[in-house]
């Protein structure tokens, strides 16, 4: 009888445990949901965009200084070939990509950690799916440090003058990414 008592209320404090694991984390993923700021106006505050440096496709060093010199507005978004949010959202990034790339640059920048992602992985994840947009290579995690990124995707809208205008942590489709451009150009 003992036993049987130790199982039922065993059994009880494991289900009263999930109850409240599916409570908290409902509570912390409703705080975290992806925002932009619509306009210009909406900003807290302007920050100048961090500099970093990260790798091309080719292997050469390059800093987004140095992107930022050619005086286009950027579209900075960090990604992983593994996470889900970050697959969903490149076809949209794509078409954007190929349909106003040369007016703004992309820098598709995948973070790197030598374990769960490779560059080898990037680029055959880029490869398979066709993209064209330019992607680039945080084999050092400069670039999310930097941007104090906590998950990805998080996507940052830079001005042509380097100046952080907004960002989006987490997915975001066509239209929120052509939203947020707008606000660069």
């Amino acid at each position: 009888m003992k036993q049987k008592m130790k199982l039922i209320i065993g059994m009880a404090g494991f289900i009263l445990f999930l109850g409240i694991a599916f409570v908290a984390y409902n509570a912390l993923n409703t705080q975290s949901a992806p925002t932009i700021v619509l306009n210009r106006e909406q900003a807290e505050s302007e920050i100048q965009a961090p500099d970093f440096s990260m790798t091309d496709w080719d292997g050469n060093i390059v800093r987004l200084s140095d992107f930022i010199a050619n005086g286009k507005p950027i579209v900075l978004n960090f990604w992983a070939s593994w996470c889900p949010p970050c697959v969903i959202e490149m076809p949209d990034f794509n078409r954007v990509y190929l349909d106003i790339g040369n007016e703004v640059q992309f820098i598709m920048l995948d973070l790197v950690d030598g374990m769960r992602e490779t560059v080898q992985a990037g680029k055959r994840f880029i490869e398979e799916n066709h993209f064209s947009f330019p992607v680039f290579f945080d084999t050092r995690q400069e670039g999310a440090m930097n941007y104090g990124v906590r998950a990805i995707p998080t996507t940052i809208f830079i001005d042509r003058e380097g100046t952080i205008i907004t960002g989006v942590e987490g997915m975001i489709d066509e239209e929120t990414l052509r939203r947020g451009i707008v606000l660069i150009q």
